[in-house]
């Protein structure tokens, strides 16, 4: 693999990691402080005013545009497990999963064409 593919994959691990820490940080302290701490809760918490509303029905279009994006994209390049990163995308969150994609996606391809490496 390339340098400009490993750094490409650190700084798709590193977005990964802080995305980690900065939603279960929030989703922990709701579980922790919320009487109405489950799932529904949480979902109308997304819609508490119209500003919540607004960033959770973004997120949801993403989302959705990003599955399906990595669901076409794992079938071209061979990338395997797909339903794994679909599924945790809702388990844990997008913005964690859709970088470790992109991770195991520069891989794939640079697995797929070694002499092409200078041109990545």
């Amino acid at each position: 693999m390339s340098g400009s593919r490993k750094a490409l994959c650190a700084l798709y691990a590193a977005i990964a990691a802080g995305a980690l820490v900065a939603t279960w940080s929030q989703n922990l302290a709701f579980f922790a402080e919320s009487p109405d701490a489950g799932v529904a809760g949480f979902l109308r918490g997304g819609y508490a005013n119209p500003a919540a509303a607004s960033l959770t029905n973004d997120l949801l279009f993403l989302l959705g545009a990003a599955i399906v994006w990595m669901v076409v994209e794992a079938r071209r390049v061979g990338v395997r497990f797909v339903w794994l990163y679909v599924a945790l995308s809702f388990l844990v969150a997008i913005s964690v999963t859709f970088p470790l994609f992109l991770i195991a996606r520069e891989r794939k391809l640079a697995a797929a064409a070694p002499g092409m490496e200078g041109s990545a």
